[in-house]
């Protein structure tokens, strides 16, 4: 969008153009509350001003996030679908005079630099994307709801939206200018209590947890005073997807946020709500049903020079008749964005999609949709030259993905957290795979070190009815994984931070030095003082851990789990200031391979520090090879118990083993989620993935025949 297409003189009424990116907005902001007569003299924020490079940093994260997201649902090339929006007559809003503040003297919001205020006059006769980030940037109330139909494509013109305003921000020349144009951020609403968490408090903890900028305490602070100031602007989608009773109370508690909103919703969800609440000062647009058309010149930008016949005489049709087809089904079904690219995706260059035009076989715009969506899963595996090998069959991924969305639907949700796979299964399978691995790999060396002190047959019997035991102790933990976990952390620095680093350092001197002062006046002669900075080691290693967000790898682990519970939160707390901002946003295969790799390796090293801070003792004290028998079996026991069933990733891996034999689902589900998430039918949303639309998993989702 072009500035000057922002800044067209007020009341023209002209429409610069009909490709329309983006959903529509709800904006807010207590603490911006401008007059419209001074806005040109109101204090920009000071260059220097910390927060200026922060949302400096926001703005680069998030661009490169959801540019690569636009990517994958192929909404940039060859051109944006064009779809027009007009201001809604439904009643979901107020009128638009409270929108606007005209004659009212005070705005909610100035405009942004370079876009003029929105009026009435500019209102009246809709527009593309150009005139609605022209509302974006301009509404007075800085509240904008965006309301369609089913399949409307209102989350694809969120994302174009969200990437015309980074790109109006990144445009501005001056620091003073880009701090008064806040970073669009795209949230899902599903999940917040309103009752429990102000619009300020969830918004912050949304941040901190997708954005490695905002982790720690200090990032969280950051957060809120992005927030708090306006400085970040909230595009929040999936308003229709919660309860109608949670709808009204988020609409309520979004009355007072100081920031902007862009508000996404169906249009029947939308007027349900208003009925409860109603945001004032909001301004509601819908947008249009795509043109034939631009439906047709949409589909031949992405087919050869020469389509075939059975794409000319389509194309042909949409061009041409104006008549009965466009009150047809197919017409009709052609009017959403997720018809038209399913149309592209399910027939390629080649396909027989002529056939779509007999009424016949299809009578209706459901009929004509649902055939789409019965075949878009077959049509994202079928392998195709200058794309990907699938990574497995259309029917294993067709299935897959059909148990995924019965699921989902079954809990009411549309956020796929692969954390909480764990709980889909009956735990006693893992438990009995689990407790027979433990025992036969963590056991014999228990067993052997018992006989070689004792050799007698009661002893060996003690030794293996005690690795029994323990294995069935190591098993039992897998039932913890059938409630849904909390997501312990998202990368390295969430663990090592400064203060981590310096408390664990600082616990192993103080207990080593101490040792080595204390144990000379004890034992004549005392254990070298290597050897006492050796075993005190791992008591350093605890220490950063239960201080940060490890402290779980810890759990139940004999003499070094000291602090690991929930008495200790308020010591991590403080402690979580990362040492260098890792500036990224976090995505579902960051936090699995997050806790595949690094905390599995931290609990296996929770398995070598306990083997340290005894074994070296033994073997002083006796000898040495009684001190490795002890280390090797405390190293087994206790790596079995961190890293077997302590781990997130490791209990959700062994699921899908699991799911693999009852639902035939692929082993490598991660994989699997990643690749279809490439294959644009699932998309991710910060840590957690979802189904590319609500209808793919309605349908997916739908009592099999």
């Amino acid at each position: 969008m072009t500035d000057s297409g922002a800044e067209s003189t007020p009341g023209s009424g002209e429409v610069s153009g009909n490709t329309f990116h983006g959903p529509t907005a709800f904006q807010a902001g207590d603490h911006n509350v401008l007059n419209v007569q001074h806005v040109h003299h109101h204090a920009a924020p000071a260059a220097e001003d910390p927060l200026d490079s922060v949302a400096d940093e926001l703005a680069r994260v998030v661009g490169a996030q959801w540019q690569e997201e636009a990517g994958l649902r192929r909404l940039l090339e060859p051109a944006p679908l064009p779809v027009r929006w007009r201001v809604s007559e439904r009643q979901v809003a107020g009128r638009v005079v409270a929108a606007t503040a005209e004659g009212a003297g005070r705005a909610r919001f100035g405009p942004l630099p370079g876009i003029a205020p929105a009026t009435r006059a500019r209102l009246r006769d809709g527009g593309g994307a150009a005139e609605l980030h022209g509302v974006y940037g301009g509404l007075a109330s800085g509240r904008l709801l965006l309301v369609g139909p089913p399949a409307a494509g209102k989350t694809a013109a969120a994302v174009l939206l969200l990437l015309d305003a980074l790109a109006h921000r990144a445009a501005r020349a001056t620091p003073a200018d880009r701090a008064r144009v806040p970073v669009p951020v795209l949230l899902s609403l599903d999940g917040w209590e309103p009752a429990e968490d102000t619009a300020v408090d969830w918004a912050a903890d949304r941040l901190t947890r997708e954005y490695t900028l905002f982790h720690g305490r200090e990032g969280r602070v950051r957060a809120r005073q992005l927030l708090e100031q306006g400085r970040v602007s909230l595009f929040l989608d999936g308003l229709d997807e919660v309860t109608g009773k949670l709808r009204g109370a988020m609409v309520g508690a979004l009355e007072t946020a100081p920031f902007r909103l862009v508000l996404v919703s169906r249009s029947r969800e939308a007027v349900l709500t208003a009925k409860k609440a109603r945001l004032g000062g909001a301004l509601a647009v819908e947008i249009q049903p795509v043109r034939p058309a631009d439906a047709a010149g949409y589909l031949l930008n992405r087919l050869p020079a020469t389509p075939s016949a059975a794409w000319r005489e389509l194309t042909g049709r949409l061009l041409t008749e104006t008549g009965p087809l466009a009150a047809g089904p197919l017409a009709a079904a052609l009017a959403g964005p997720l018809a038209i690219a399913l149309l592209r995706d399910v027939y390629g260059d080649d396909g027989p999609v002529d056939e779509l035009l007999d009424t016949a076989r299809f009578p209706t715009r459901a009929a004509v949709e649902n055939h789409l969506l019965d075949h878009a899963v077959v049509a994202a595996y079928t392998r195709r030259p200058g794309h990907p090998r699938p990574r497995c069959s259309a029917r294993t991924a067709e299935r897959t993905l059909r148990y995924l969305a019965t699921r989902l639907t079954q809990e009411g949700g549309h956020d796929l957290r692969w954390w909480h796979l764990p709980g889909w299964t009956g735990h006693r399978p893992r438990l009995i795979a689990v407790w027979i691995v433990s025992t036969l790999v963590c056991g014999p060396p228990g067993t052997v070190m018992a006989w070689s002190l004792h050799p007698t047959p009661a002893v060996a019997l003690l030794g293996v009815l005690a690795s029994i035991g323990g294995g069935f102790g190591v098993a039992v933990r897998i039932t913890e994984f059938s409630e849904p976990q909390p997501l312990s952390s998202a990368g390295r620095r969430d663990i090592f931070t400064p203060d981590t680093i310096r408390s664990g350092i600082g616990q192993w001197l103080f207990v080593g030095t101490g040792l080595c002062l204390a144990l000379p006046l004890v034992f004549d002669p005392g254990p070298p003082v290597w050897l006492l900075y050796l075993v005190t080691l791992p008591i350093g290693f605890s220490e950063l851990l239960v201080t940060g967000r490890g402290h779980k790898i810890l759990s139940g682990t004999p003499l070094l789990s000291a602090g690991s519970g929930r008495r200790y939160d308020k010591v991590r707390e403080g402690f979580a200031r990362p040492q260098v901002v890792d500036t990224r946003s976090v995505g579902p295969m960051d936090v699995w391979r997050h806790h595949i790799g690094l905390r599995l390796f931290l609990g296996l090293l929770t398995g070598f520090a306990l083997a340290l801070y005894i074994g070296p003792i033994i073997a002083w004290t006796q000898y040495p090879l009684l001190g490795a028998m002890f280390a090797l079996t405390a190293a087994l026991w206790t790596g079995a118990t961190s890293v077997l069933v302590g781990n997130l990733a490791v209990a959700t891996a062994l699921t899908a083993v699991q799911l693999h034999f009852e639902e035939g689902t692929p082993v490598r589900l991660m994989r699997f989620l990643e690749d279809a998430r490439r294959r644009n039918l699932l998309r991710a949303t910060g840590p957690v993935y979802q189904f590319r639309h609500a209808r793919l998993q309605e349908r997916l989702a739908r009592t099999e025949e």
